[in-house]
Parts: structure tokens; sequence; C-alpha cells
């Protein structure tokens, strides 16, 4: 995997800096969109079969896509297509939104739930996480009925576990050691 995301890194950089920091959000969604079509398996092996033009591939991907793309969107669909760089572009995507996160000093956070969050809890749970991680969050709810109860919070590369799983997980270690 170490080599798909050396392969996406420059042109998630590229396509960062060709952009202006006012439209970062809205090609962020657009390659986000190019992204989830790339990743289907009969686009990708449509777009292996070297009968197939690099123009067609590129038709058919922007057809797709519901909504307009911009032209650094387009440039980027282009520039994988014709490199046969198709299989890194969800990588792209994933590196290209991180930059723009940084930018703006906005981190993703991955809220792991044994229960469904309510949406009027949703805000009031983002609003702790945020004190507590000291940095606005996107958040995203999974819910994994394995923690048996509470939350465990994933922002990049730190953890905030407090589900009931984790709990007796650590009584176990005491108990055992």
């Amino acid at each position: 995997m170490a080599e798909l995301a050396t392969i996406a890194r420059p042109y998630a950089e590229a396509l960062f800096k060709a952009i202006a920091p006012a439209d970062a959000a809205a090609v962020a969604e657009q390659v986000s969109a190019l992204a989830q079509v790339a990743a289907n398996e009969q686009v990708r092996q449509f777009a292996d079969n070297p009968k197939v033009q690099p123009g067609q591939v590129f038709d058919l991907m922007s057809s797709v896509i519901k909504g307009f793309l911009g032209d650094g969107s387009k440039n980027l669909l282009r520039m994988v297509i014709e490199n046969g760089r198709l299989a890194a572009l969800p990588e792209i995507a994933a590196q290209f939104h991180a930059l723009v996160n940084s930018r703006s000093g906005v981190s993703d956070a991955t809220i792991h739930s044994a229960f469904p969050i309510d949406a009027a809890q949703l805000p009031q749970v983002v609003a702790s996480l945020e004190k507590r991680f000291g940095r606005k969050l996107n958040a995203s709810v999974v819910v994994d009925p394995s923690l048996i109860g509470g939350i465990r919070v994933v922002v990049g590369d730190e953890v905030l576990d407090t589900s009931v799983k984790a709990r007796l997980e650590q009584m176990k270690a005491a108990l055992t050691a």
C-alpha cells in the first residue's frame, strides 16, 4: 500500500497547488466522487482494456459523475488516465483531502459507537471531542456493536477509547498480570 501512497502524493500535491484556496472544498468533493467511480472494478477493467482509448475512459468517468467537474478535477482525471494510474485515484483523493484539511486546520474523526448516535446528540459529541482534541473535526459515525457500549474515536493517529470493550480488556490485563 505504501507504493500507492508514493504514486498518489505528486498528483495530490500538484492539484492542491493548482487550485485556489476558496475552491478547495468543491474540488475535494469532485475528486472524492471520481475516486468512488475509479474504485469500481468494472470501470478499472474497462480502463485497462488495451482497445479502449484514454478519451473514452475520460468520457465514461466524467459522464458518471453527477454534477459539475472543474478544470482542476478534469486535468487530474486526464493525467491519471493517460499515465495508467486510475487505481491510485482513491489514494490521491485521500491525500488531497488531508492537504485541504491541514490548510483549514480541520481533522477527520471516525466515531465508532456501539449504538447509533441521534442527529440531535451528534453536535454535542463533536463539540466535546473538538475540545478534547483541540481542533475542528469532520466527524463520521460507524456503528460497531462489538464495543458493547461507549465510543471509540480515531483522529489521524490518535485514538480515544471509552468503550466498555476497552475497559473489559484493561481489567482482563490487570487481572492476568
